[in-house]
Parts: C-alpha cells; sequence; structure tokens
C-alpha cells in the first residue's frame, strides 16, 4: 500500500475515535460498578455484614438501574447521547466518590443507588451511538468493542482498586474511581457529537457513514420515535426471544461480576492483592476473544441476511459458550477454574453486545431502536439484579457456590432456546403502523 492510500485509508476511518469513546465510557461505567466486589471482605468486616445482605448491597445498584433504563430508551430517541451521557456520569461519577464517605449499611444501599442512576445512561446511549454512527455492517464489531468494556473494566479496576486498596484503604479507591469519569465527560462535551455535525470528519467518511448505516431501509436518524411504540415492541415475539436470551446472559454477568472475588478468596483464600489480579485474568482474555467472534460475525454477513437476523446462529453460539461456567464445581484446579470463567465470560460478552447488534438488525425503523434496545437491556437487567441476591441466599443455605453456578447454566440454555426459535422474523418493519 503506497504513503497516500495509507494516508486516505486512515483519513476516511476517523470514526475509530467512536469506538474508543464508547469502549472508555463502558470501561469506566464497569470498573466502577465492580470495585465493590474487590474490596467486598474489607467492607463485609468494617459494617458487620452477612452474605445475604452483601447480595441486597451488590444488587441494590441494579434497582434504579433497571428502572432508569427504559426511560433513557425512549429520551435517546429524542434527544442526543452526548448530552444524555453527560448527566449520567456526572451523577454516578459524584456517587461514586461519595462511597468513601459511607457510615452505615443504609449510607452504602444509597450511594450504590444513585450510581445506578446515573449508569443506566451509557449502555443504550452506545447501541444508539453505533446506529447512528457506523455502517450497518459494521455493526457486530462496534457494539462488541465497547461491550468489551464491560470486561476491560472489571479486569483493569481489579488491579487498580486492589492497588489503591491495599495502599490506602478501600474508601480512597472510590475517590480515584469517581475522578475518571470526569475525565471522559470533558472529552464528550468538547469533541463528540452526530456525524452529521462534527467538523472532524472527512466529507468521504461523513458520505459513507449516511450512505449505509440503514442497509438499505429508510434512513431515520433524527427523526423522534413515539413511547406508544413500546407496546408495540412487547407484543412482538423476536422482541421477547432477544430479551430472554439478554435475561440469561446478564444474570452470568453479574454472577460472575459480583461475586467471583468472593468465590475466589473463600475457595482459595487469596489476599486482597491477589484476589485482583486473579479476577483480573478471566475478564482480560474475555476481551480479545469477544471481539474475534464480534468480527466474525460480520464478515459472515451481507446486508439481506444482516436485516432478517442472520446474526441469529452466532449469538446462539456464544451463549452455550458461555453455560460452561456450569463445569466450575468439577474442578480443585485453579489454573482450570480460571479458564472456565474465562471461556464463559467470553461467550456472555460476544453474546450480550450480539444480541443488541440482532435487534438492531430486526428493529428497520431508526427512530424506535433505542426503544428496542433498552427493553433489552430492562429484561437482561430485571433478571440480573436477582443474581447477586439468589446468590448470597444460595451461598448462606448451602455453604456452597456450586447451585449458584449450576442456576445460570441452566437460565443460559433457557436463553439460546428462546432466542433460536423466536427471533425469525422482524421486530419492527419500515413500514409497520406507530402506535400513537
Amino acid at each position: 500500500m503506497s504513503v497516500q492510500t495509507a494516508a486516505a485509508a486512515t483519513s476516511h476511518f476517523r470514526r475509530g475515535w467512536v469506538y474508543v469513546l464508547t469502549l472508555a465510557l463502558v470501561t469506566i461505567n464497569y470498573m466502577d460498578r465492580s470495585a465493590l466486589g474487590i474490596v467486598a471482605q474489607s467492607v463485609r468486616g468494617e459494617f458487620k455484614l452477612s452474605p445475604v445482605e452483601m447480595g441486597y448491597l451488590f444488587s441494590s445498584f441494579l434497582w434504579t438501574y433497571t428502572l432508569c433504563i427504559l426511560p433513557i430508551g425512549i429520551l435517546l430517541d429524542r434527544f442526543s447521547a452526548r448530552n444524555i451521557n453527560a448527566i449520567g456520569i456526572t451523577l454516578w461519577s459524584l456517587a461514586m466518590a461519595a462511597t468513601a464517605g459511607v457510615w452505615s449499611f443504609a449510607s452504602l444501599i444509597v450511594v450504590r443507588m444513585v450510581m445506578g442512576a446515573g449508569e443506566a445512561t451509557s449502555i443504550p446511549s452506545c447501541g444508539r451511538i453505533v446506529r447512528e454512527w457506523m455502517p450497518a455492517q459494521e455493526r457486530g464489531v462496534a457494539n462488541v468493542v465497547w461491550s468489551a468494556g464491560s470486561f476491560v473494566g472489571p479486569a483493569l479496576g481489579a488491579v487498580v482498586t486492589a492497588s489503591i486498596a491495599s495502599a490506602w484503604g478501600w474508601r480512597a479507591a472510590f475517590i480515584v474511581l469517581g475522578a475518571l469519569g470526569f475525565v471522559w465527560l470533558a472529552c464528550n462535551l468538547f469533541w463528540f457529537d452526530r456525524p452529521e455535525k462534527v467538523s472532524w470528519l472527512s466529507p468521504e467518511e461523513r458520505k459513507k457513514i449516511l450512505a449505509e448505516r440503514s442497509a438499505g431501509s429508510p434512513d431515520e436518524i433524527g427523526m423522534h420515535g413515539k413511547p406508544g411504540v413500546v407496546l408495540e415492541l412487547l407484543r412482538s415475539p423476536p422482541q421477547w426471544g432477544a430479551m430472554i436470551a439478554q435475561a440469561s446472559g446478564i444474570y452470568t454477568l453479574y454472577l460472575l461480576l459480583f461475586w467471583m472475588p468472593s468465590y475466589l478468596q473463600d475457595t482459595k483464600h487469596l489476599t486482597i492483592m491477589k484476589t485482583g489480579l486473579y479476577t483480573a485474568i478471566p475478564w482480560a482474555i474475555a476481551v480479545p476473544v469477544s471481539i474475534a467472534i464480534g468480527i466474525l460475525s460480520d464478515r459472515l454477513l451481507k446486508n439481506d441476511t444482516l436485516l432478517a437476523g442472520g446474526r441469529r446462529a452466532v449469538v446462539v453460539a456464544c451463549i452455550l459458550l458461555s453455560a460452561v461456567v456450569v463445569f466450575v464445581p468439577f474442578t480443585d484446579n485453579t489454573t482450570l477454574i480460571l479458564t472456565l470463567f474465562a471461556l464463559s465470560l467470553s461467550g456472555v460478552n460476544a453474546m450480550i453486545s450480539l444480541n443488541l447488534s440482532l435487534v438492531t438488525d430486526l428493529v428497520h425503523r431508526a427512530s424506535d431502536v433505542g426503544k428496542a434496545i433498552s427493553l433489552t437491556i430492562l429484561s437482561g437487567n430485571l433478571c440480573g439484579l436477582l443474581a447477586p441476591i439468589v446468590t448470597g441466599y444460595v451461598v448462606s443455605g448451602l455453604g456452597s457456590y456450586d447451585w449458584a453456578l449450576w442456576i445460570a447454566g441452566i437460565l443460559l440454555i433457557i436463553g439460546a432456546l428462546a432466542l433460536g426459535t423466536m427471533t425469525r422474523s422482524v421486530i419492527l418493519p419500515t413500514a409497520a403502523p406507530r402506535a400513537a
């Protein structure tokens, strides 16, 4: 390739900075939400909490997160992701820093709930940003890249949180992590907007994005959707198939996000620093594996199969890969345990992001993508918020994590069956009648 050709290719992929921005957003999001799991034993000891109380504490973040998901989706179909993200990251970063000043179990619950409300903005907005910014055949890899932040975050956060907590105590870790959000906020406000508005895109790349982001269906980006379409979505079997699959994946994600550090400490008797390092390994391995799966899913698709749900088979395969978590209780070998966690998390990350891509593929009306994505995320988090609580009761009642992992595996099989059988038609066709 000549120097001029290489320079031209680079200038025509400035949207790569949007990949970086969304990845950074989700990475900070998950660094913050996973930090409590790393210092759980310290918090549990200071406030004299039982496993059941820890389960509710882990889950409390998701109570407000889940309540806010659908309203955020409706807002995203009317207002810019740039502004909604600015409000969200400000709120959750302030709550994160405020965690350093908690004095009781109740105050911990309150800051976690505020944090959950703020973090509800980032995942739906990333789905919306991909729909606005990426040619249709890049959706899979674009969604996997930002979704990889949900694994880069816990991997990086485990090491950072453990290091700060070991040196200065667990409260200091929350101050440092809270400050990171404001760095991202500045980048968002000064640099990001819709592709039609930013000045740093080349004319050729802007033209490519606008021409190809809807894969031949009418481009309705910028048009306002109607809230009543939510009822239309809920009457669609393919929407329910995607929602059930998402629920199984998010349940497994939150089980491992919040309880894996405690599992390693309880079963392997690790220090907080070793817990951070061992926790980081599966999350870190999952990132390149899931991105490779996302690239493969895009390369296997053409516009006609993409808009008809051709991504379905890859998503089902990813759900089944996630289910290897059921084999963890059958081994005491630490290396094998971490390998199984890594494989399961690889499947979970690819499945969650590609399932959102599938929803985007099947909703042919761009003005309603935000609501469809938010419904899918909502279903996932309604199920996911139960994972920390159920696990707390299982560990408290049985003195073991075995059934906690087996429950996740059963749910994943159900999710694979639902997705494979229910997503064989369009969720919202272009010309469908609109709800009032």
